[in-house]
């Protein structure tokens, strides 16, 4: 099946109306949130994001590249009256270029955004419709990690590995956890240590395991509101079809569903196993950048 008759079959176009820009986070309802609390035992945290530096994932001859930080008030600057000293700094950053969210604003194919949103929508000034800062203060609530290599006995995926449906399943069945309506789900490949521990930005970018197209159906039929992993797209790279992310396609434009990239779930699948628990309290804070079509993000995890 095409990814367009998929689409076509999984739409969420107008199931919260016309003008909604939201998509499957209206999932995360305001009980849902409430139980997730619940989740909360040890106090426990983890931040998911990678450092925004210099030294991040980017190769500076892609499209995009690392932060830039740059101080601009510093120690030689004048002392005001009575001593007071302060100093002062600046970020220069693209927004995807580290841990970061896909906005519902950032994939469109055959002239169309999510809910039939236009490509005019799209101009210089950013995104009128769909913009990433519709995210912030929505992705908070029950997050569930699915360690796909760890269920499988294994560190990490391998190069171009697709995740398929019956190893979502098979990950579940070893946390002992069941993904369902509203859930932030995390899936953990353990391809970000191509970065992180070996350093090789070319490798890390060349290719990618991931979710299979197939499993859109999945995520469709547990509910799922948002879905992040550790990998730089989510999806298997390159794809079994020769398209271009056709799973954000289906996800991103016929879904209504933002998705997570190059979140760091290496010590996430360690305290997971250590306690025994593959759900938390997980809250993804977007910063709101009108008109962005993506945002860095530094997501909490709270067991």
């Amino acid at each position: 099946m095409s990814y367009r008759d998929l689409g076509r079959e999984l739409s969420n176009w107008g199931r919260w109306g016309a003008s909604d820009q939201l998509g499957t986070l209206n999932l995360v309802t305001p009980q849902r949130r409430v139980a997730a609390a619940g989740s909360v035992r040890h106090g426990i945290t983890l931040d998911l994001s990678l450092p925004l530096d210099e030294n991040g994932p980017q190769d500076a001859t892609g499209t995009r590249s690392n932060p830039v930080h740059v101080m601009t008030r510093l120690p030689d600057a004048p002392v005001s009256p009575g001593g007071f000293h302060y100093f002062d700094d600046a970020l220069f950053l693209h927004l995807q270029g580290a841990t970061q969210l896909d906005a519902l604003s950032h994939v469109a194919y055959d002239g169309m955004l999510y809910n039939g949103v236009t490509l005019d929508s799209i101009t210089a000034a950013g995104a009128s419709r769909l913009g990433v800062q519709n995210l912030a203060g929505r992705i908070t609530g029950r997050g569930v990690l699915l360690d796909i290599p760890r269920s499988q006995g294994r560190d990490a995926l391998d190069p171009r590995e697709p995740i398929t449906s019956e190893d979502l399943d098979r990950a579940e069945a070893y946390a002992g956890v069941r993904v369902g309506p509203g859930d932030l789900l995390l899936i953990r490949t353990g391809w970000l240590a191509t970065f992180t521990n070996r350093g090789d930005r070319e490798a890390y970018f060349a290719s990618e395991p991931g979710l299979a197209l197939e499993t859109a159906r999945w995520l469709r039929e547990r509910d799922v509101a948002f879905v992040g992993s550790d990998t730089w797209g989510v999806e298997v790279a390159p794809s079994a079809s020769g398209d271009v992310m056709p799973l954000h396609c289906v996800l991103l434009r016929d879904l209504g569903m933002p998705l997570g990239e190059m979140f760091v779930l290496d010590e996430l699948g360690e305290m997971a196993h250590e306690l025994g628990r593959a759900e938390f309290h997980l809250s993804c804070a977007a910063l709101r950048v009108t008109g962005g079509v993506g945002t860095p993000v530094s997501p909490i995890v709270t067991f």
